[in-house]
């Protein structure tokens, strides 16, 4: 098959892209390179610098495509606050976009990168039949809304493609953001940077907050479920998280190596230290993932503490 994956040089879409040429497809990548890096990018790859908020650049690129992975996005949530403009304009009318240059060309799926964002103080495990009855706690969990709004209004039901959203929970893995690639990396990759430095890894008080980590060669195989799939084409949503979660204080001891270390410990021997609170965040995380395994046969592989090993040794 021939496929599409926009942000395929950022963390998420450049995984994906190998695990499609792993499997032996065509694959052509659109990236703006605003937070992608070309070096991310599978050689076997067609490479288009592009921005998804101008179709008329992107809208040829569609030609002769059978599938398109959305992953292009502006991410972390702290930034959005002081930019929800941009937000909107990527996340909102860039989906527009890619779904309006998928109907043009006959495009026959489009799978899409949600996040667990949208569900905002929602009871754990997060499921996908739940009303979300708020506003998200940030600009960004709502423009990834309405990316899955667009999903279902701009796809099937006013005659484009067949859709599928994927609500991802906290994904991590190689290429991910790390402490040099600006003030807001994943907390994973924060402590891998911060600990090859030598400095202590800063903890958000109190450090008991969870997180479902998903490992991103996992997030990759869901997405190519999802579009080989027949279960699936009519916008629904589907969370891939692993169905576990880990406060921060069990990600430190992790990237510490020191699985019996107390949390008072790490912070006296000045491996931790504590950091100011960050704004929009909740305070857990946690999927209900058995949509996942009933309609494409997606389940998580990587246990969350190998998937540290492995990261570590990089």
């Amino acid at each position: 098959m021939k496929y599409l994956v926009t942000g395929g040089a950022g963390f998420i879409g450049s995984n994906l892209v190998d695990a499609l040429i792993e499997r032996g497809h065509e694959v052509a990548v659109i990236d703006n390179l605003v937070t992608g890096k070309k070096e991310n990018v599978n050689t076997r790859a067609v490479f288009y610098q592009a921005d998804i908020t101008d179709l008329g650049q992107i809208e040829p690129l569609f030609k002769g495509i059978d599938g398109v992975f959305h992953v292009a996005a502006v991410a972390r949530i702290q930034p959005s606050f002081e930019n929800p403009d941009l937000y909107f304009r990527t996340n909102a009318l860039g989906t527009r976009n890619v779904l309006a240059a998928a109907k043009k060309h006959g495009v026959k799926k489009v799978v899409y990168s949600a996040s667990s964002s949208a569900y905002g103080e929602t009871p754990l495990p997060a499921d996908e039949a739940a009303k979300i009855t708020s506003q998200s706690l940030h600009p960004y969990g709502s423009t990834k809304r309405m990316g899955e709004m667009l999903m279902s209004d701009l796809g099937t039901m006013t005659g484009g493609p067949k859709t599928a959203c994927l609500r991802y929970f906290n994904v991590y893995g190689p290429r991910q953001t790390m402490d040099s690639d600006g003030p807001y990396p994943t907390v994973i990759g924060l402590f891998l940077g911060l600990k090859k430095k030598g400095k202590p890894l800063l903890i958000v008080p109190d450090g008991n907050q969870r997180r479902d980590f998903t490992w991103v060669g996992d997030v990759a195989n869901a997405n190519i479920l999802a579009m080989e799939s027949d279960k699936v084409g009519n916008a629904e949503i589907i969370n891939i998280g692993s169905g576990k979660n880990y406060s921060i204080w069990d990600v430190a001891r992790a990237v510490l190596e020191a699985p019996q270390a107390t949390p008072e410990e790490l912070i006296a021997s000045g491996k931790c230290s504590y950091a100011p609170q960050r704004k929009g965040e909740v305070r857990e995380t946690l999927a209900n993932n058995s949509k996942a395994r009933e309609l494409i046969g997606w389940e998580p592989k990587m246990n969350f503490f190998d998937g540290i090993k492995k990261l570590l040794e990089i």
